[in-house]
């Protein structure tokens, strides 16, 4: 049987099958940089975009393949927004909220204090209008965003003293993200911005009084119940800080159809799955630290109301003076008001209840 007669009688699967057709969607091999903000020691947060490439190279048969890199390796932890947009890489992992000072706009993409919890941040991106509106935001730093994560709520951090009132964070050098910071100030501390890889060496030495990471998992294994000896909570800037994939626009408009999809699939398998990760291995974590001699203790309820009324102050001050954040703040604010009549009724109620109970 000659070629034409094949086609005309086995039709296009047969031909498929017979190996006498090419692949219809063959694409290039295409090679990306992925610029991590975080050290490799976090198997959880720089583990994500770990599994972002993974699962991009499984479903283009390892055509398409992300390199990922440590914060510090290609770039500073914190220089991975100027990298992206500048084209020194196609892509990064990181918080947005380290860029705050570039404009505090970018903490809306990622937490601020009282602010979201991991679902409600979720449901904002992808059923509430805050995908389109930090993409109009990151468009002028030549920047495509997907959600790349989420730690869930956070703990308050480490503290070499007992925080018993507002007058005792006076002159506390204390580590945290950058708009934390800036609603502590009014109180006399000195905020500290330093990358995760830096932390244990700061508290250690006494370069800073105190500390937050994340959560018991990242902040038992750097080590920090070795130093300080409180553990608070709640972390009250980040209810439900959600990480971002940050991909040159240039590169992403070169990507076929097929591969655009790809990533967006990668990127919601990561998001789901660094959450899940975190919400298995941290009750473990605080256990043995609890259990190592790690004092919890919770915030006073005068500094909870005093950092709350600081944070709306900034809001509302924000919001007269910086137009990019108004537009995006005010949607954020609206949807946030909605879930929060919403979970009151049941998750909320739900989980004051289950949470008493000795299972």
């Amino acid at each position: 049987m000659d070629r034409r007669s094949l086609i005309k009688h086995a039709g296009i699967a047969g031909v498929l099958a017979a190996g006498a057709a090419p692949a219809v969607h063959a694409q290039a091999a295409i090679r990306w940089r992925l610029a991590s903000s975080f050290p490799k020691s976090l198997d959880t947060i720089f583990g994500t975009a770990e599994v972002f490439a993974k699962k991009v190279s499984e479903m283009t048969s390892g055509k398409f393949q992300i390199s990922v890199h440590a914060g510090g390796e290609l770039m500073p932890a914190f220089g991975v927004v100027d990298g992206v947009q500048t084209e020194a890489v196609e892509m990064a992992h990181t918080a947005p909220y380290y860029f705050y000072g570039k404009d505090p706009t970018f903490c809306l993409g990622c937490a601020v204090p009282f602010g979201m919890n991991a679902r409600q941040m979720t449901a904002w991106m992808y059923q509430g209008n805050g995908l389109k509106l930090m993409r109009d935001f990151y468009a002028k730093y030549n920047i495509i965003n997907l959600p790349g994560g989420n730690t869930g709520a956070q703990m308050g951090g480490w503290f070499r003293k007992e925080i018993k009132s507002v007058a005792d964070l006076k002159g506390l050098k204390f580590r945290t993200n950058p708009f934390a910071g800036k609603v502590l100030e009014p109180f006399g501390v000195v905020p500290q911005s330093i990358p995760g890889a830096d932390l244990y060496p700061a508290l250690e030495k006494g370069t800073i009084d105190a500390l937050e990471w994340v959560g018991p998992y990242d902040d038992q294994k750097l080590g920090f119940n070795k130093i300080a000896p409180f553990y608070y909570y709640p972390g009250w800037w980040e209810g439900g800080p959600q990480l971002d994939f940050y991909i040159n626009s240039k590169a992403w408009g070169a990507l076929p159809a097929e591969y655009k999809a790809v990533v967006e699939a990668a990127a919601s398998h990561a998001h789901v799955s660094m959450l899940a990760k975190y919400d298995g291995l941290n009750p473990t974590a605080l256990k043995q630290m609890v259990g190592s001699g790690t004092k919890l203790r919770p915030f006073t309820q005068d500094v909870m109301n005093a950092a709350f009324k600081s944070a709306r102050q900034i809001y509302s001050d924000l919001s007269k003076s910086n137009p990019e954040w108004k537009k995006v703040y005010e949607d954020y604010a609206k949807f946030l008001a909605d879930q929060n009549a919403w979970f009151r009724f049941t998750e909320g109620t739900f989980d004051r209840f289950m949470q008493q109970q000795k299972l």
